[in-house]
């Protein structure tokens, strides 16, 4: 027996390991499946890819056309804190004494033609007496308000220089995420500075920042006083108009945010033609059709918005609009997004007339609104749910 263990036994060993080896590299052979990593290399080139070793052209070309603003406000205060308390004040009444009191502000704005218009933030200029432009080749001067947009947070400047360095604009529907970004303003007034990141995100919005949001998002350094300086990118094109961080700290956290040059030409054209920017309205306000509401209304797979609150003699109140009225499109485009569809109708001219299609106590109505001119910001339904 223990001869036959050992002429037999060897050979049998041997099998099994040979049997393991084969499953091993073979599982598919025995109906096991296969352990293959498949691992995509690289195609092999003989040139090296390299990003250039410097921005200093790209910043040569579009420093010149970025300012430095000085907003100054006057501002009455109380010489004595206890001329504010309410209770002393019904004493005196308001014949009590003041201070007058400069306030000053530091910004950005870009420099956009030729003919001294300029571009920068609303909140850069917002109540300022006076506003003062320096230039990166020295010159001061004083600026007047074209026009403001709080909305978007954009104003319009003009001032009277000539040879202004105006900036080249690129198409700011062409940025792709990852594209080298330059940031150039007056952060916390040092002084003209740049830095440098990247294309973080497009099409931001629902932020709380603007009513019409449509930001580049940006890990290039942007704190204070960057507000209304311009990002650009790598050869030097204008691509946005930097406007607000996310930042816990009050510096910068990777995290900034540009108006796109696309949104920002259209409320800088509109300004300086009409003073204003003239906006589609509709007098509704809506809210999303969330999945319990979309049950109760009946509506599976069909994309809506809610009404949720109507204006008093609003274009939609003429055309029959109700309160929990569902607008399933308008203009034949789906209305699966409140701000989207909003933001159609604030870009159809006003007296223009839209088809709503919406769904009332389980049936579809067709009405047609003619659209309204946007009222100021601030302006309160009269109805509300």
């Amino acid at each position: 027996m223990l001869k036959a263990l050992r002429f037999f036994g060897w050979p049998l060993l041997a099998g099994v390991l040979i049997a393991l080896l084969v499953i091993q590299r073979y599982p598919q052979w025995v109906g096991l499946p296969s352990q293959d990593v498949n691992l995509q290399q690289a195609p092999q080139s003989s040139t090296v890819q390299k990003g250039p070793v410097s921005y200093a052209d790209a910043v040569s070309i579009a420093a010149p056309a970025v300012a430095n603003l000085y907003t100054t406000k006057v501002v009455n205060k109380s010489s004595h804190p206890l001329f504010e308390d309410p209770q002393f004040r019904r004493f005196f009444g308001d014949n009590l004494p003041k201070q007058r009191r400069m306030e000053s502000s530091l910004g950005s704005a870009v420099i956009m033609s030729p003919e001294g218009y300029l571009l920068t933030n609303n909140h850069v200029t917002a109540g300022a007496d006076q506003i003062v432009v320096a230039l990166k080749d020295g010159r001061e001067t004083l600026a007047r308000v074209i026009g403001s947009d709080p909305e978007t947070d954009l104003a319009v400047l003009k001032i009277d220089l000539k040879n202004l360095p105006a900036i080249t604009i690129a198409l700011s529907d062409n940025i792709r995420i990852g594209d080298v970004a330059l940031a150039i303003g007056n952060p916390f007034g040092v002084g003209q500075t740049v830095t440098m990141g990247i294309i973080s995100a497009t099409g931001r919005n629902q932020l709380g920042l603007n009513t019409y949001e449509d930001f580049i998002q940006t890990d290039a350094a942007i704190n204070p006083g960057n507000s209304g300086g311009a990002l650009v990118d790598a050869t030097g094109n204008l691509t946005g108009i930097n406007t607000a961080i996310f930042s816990k700290s009050g510096g910068s956290q990777g995290i900034g945010f540009a108006i796109p040059t696309k949104l920002a030409l259209e409320v800088m054209k509109a300004i300086i033609e009409h003073g204003q920017v003239i906006r589609g309205w509709l007098g509704i306000e809506v809210q999303p059709l969330t999945q319990d509401l979309a049950e109760s209304f009946g509506l599976k797979d069909r994309p809506g918005i809610v009404v949720a609150g109507i204006f008093q003699d609003g274009p939609a109140q003429k055309a029959g609009l109700q309160l929990g009225d569902v607008i399933l499109s308008i203009n034949g485009e789906p209305a699966g997004d409140g701000r989207r569809s909003m933001n159609q109708v604030a870009r159809t001219k006003p007296s223009d007339k839209v088809d709503i299609e919406v769904m009332r106590n389980g049936k579809d109505l067709k009405l047609t609104a003619e659209v309204g001119l946007r009222p100021p910001p601030l302006t309160k339904p009269a109805t509300e749910e």
